[in-house]
């Protein structure tokens, strides 16, 4: 299997010149994917996806060892299509925006994962996210439940050609680590207490 990291955006939302993912909670926030995708020792490559947007990001990346794939930066979508057609394996993709994420639930999910599905992608209850204070674009139905997209999803890329035709397999998982993605400033706010004396 192999982990991809999304770290070619924008941050728009986040309404700052610094780039969003080399904000620090503690170390640079997509230090601690790099950490928890290399700590779970379940892949045969990391790779991060970057873009023009995202310079000091992948500058930061290299140090840490990690394979670049740069995207034109069109926008998430057409970045991930991009690369999927690219590879041929089991892909593990994530946020790099995702601080609280650590081996031990990446090992669950991994442990958990059917491999008949073509696209898995892991919610959580707008409820349960709404209790930390974090921001969400979009809200989908699923299993009758209110739902939120959590940046993490596995997906087959030997099966799929483009994304257009995709049929996406949901699963719930409430877990703090994974529901906490940084998309504003208000978010990042709301994650600093916590360190704080």
């Amino acid at each position: 299997m192999i982990a991809l990291i999304m770290a070619g955006g924008r941050g728009k939302r986040m309404k700052i010149t610094k780039e969003k993912l080399l904000l620090r909670y503690n170390k640079p926030l997509i230090s601690h994917v790099v950490e928890a995708l290399q700590k779970s020792n379940c892949f045969s490559r990391i790779i991060a996806a970057t873009s023009i947007h995202s310079k000091q990001t992948r500058l930061l990346l290299s140090r840490s060892h990690i394979e670049i794939l740069d995207t034109p930066g069109h926008g998430y979508v057409l970045d991930l299509n991009l690369i999927l057609k690219s590879l041929n394996d089991y892909i593990f993709i994530i946020s790099g925006d995702m601080p609280l994420i650590d081996k031990q639930i990446i090992e669950k999910i991994i442990s958990l994962h059917d491999t008949d599905n073509v696209w898995t992608s892991y919610l959580v209850t707008k409820n349960f996210v709404t209790e930390f204070q974090i921001s969400y674009s979009k809200t989908i139905t699923f299993q009758n439940q209110e739902c939120v997209l959590t940046g993490l999803s596995i997906v087959n890329s030997n099966k799929i050609k483009d994304l257009s035709h995709i049929v996406e397999t949901y699963i719930i998982l409430n877990d703090r680590r994974i529901a906490v993605n940084i998309n504003t400033l208000k978010d990042y706010q709301s994650l600093l207490p916590t360190t704080l004396p």
